[in-house]
C-alpha cells in the first residue's frame, strides 16, 4: 500500500512538471497552486475553490467517508452527460476523478477561460443531497 502511495505521489509530481513545462516553464506564475478538497458526510468541505485562468491547480481530493465519491468539474454540458451517464469509475481525465472510501486522489487541472465551473459528485443521490461546489477561475 505504501508503495502504491509513493508511486501515486511520483506520478503526480511528473504530471505537475509536464503541466508546468506546457505552461511555459517553472516560474512562480506557472507553479501549480496546491489545494485540498476534503469530503466528509457526503459534502465537499471547501465549496468554493479559486484558481487563476491559464495556470494549473494541484488538487488533493481527500475522501474521509466510508463510501466512494467522485469529483467531476466542468460546464453544465459535462454535468448533464454525467447525470445521465453510466460511467461508474473515473481515472483517466484530470477533471473526472473517483475517490474511493477513506482515500485520497491527486489531480492537476487548468482552465484557460475565467468563470465558475461546478464540481459535483454524480453518484446516485449525492448531488441532490448537496455534494457540489464551485471552482472559480479568475482572469
Amino acid at each position: 500500500m505504501r508503495t502504491l502511495r509513493r508511486l501515486a505521489v511520483l506520478l503526480v509530481g511528473i504530471a505537475a512538471v509536464v503541466v508546468m513545462t506546457a505552461c511555459g516553464g517553472t516560474s512562480e506564475a506557472s507553479t501549480p497552486k496546491r489545494t485540498v478538497i476534503s469530503i466528509h458526510f457526503s459534502h465537499f468541505q471547501q465549496d468554493v475553490v479559486t484558481a487563476k485562468a491559464g495556470q494549473p491547480i494541484y488538487l488533493m481530493l481527500q475522501n474521509n467517508d466510508p463510501i466512494d465519491h467522485e469529483w467531476i468539474v466542468g460546464t453544465e454540458e459535462v454535468h448533464e452527460k454525467h447525470r445521465n451517464g453510466t460511467d461508474g469509475f473515473h481515472n483517466q481525465i484530470p477533471t473526472e476523478v473517483t475517490i474511493p472510501a477513506l482515500s485520497q486522489r491527486p489531480t492537476v487541472v487548468r482552465f484557460d477561460v475565467p468563470g465558475d465551473y461546478a464540481f459535483i459528485c454524480h453518484l446516485p443521490g449525492h448531488e441532490a443531497y448537496g455534494m457540489k461546489g464551485i471552482l472559480r477561475v479568475e482572469g
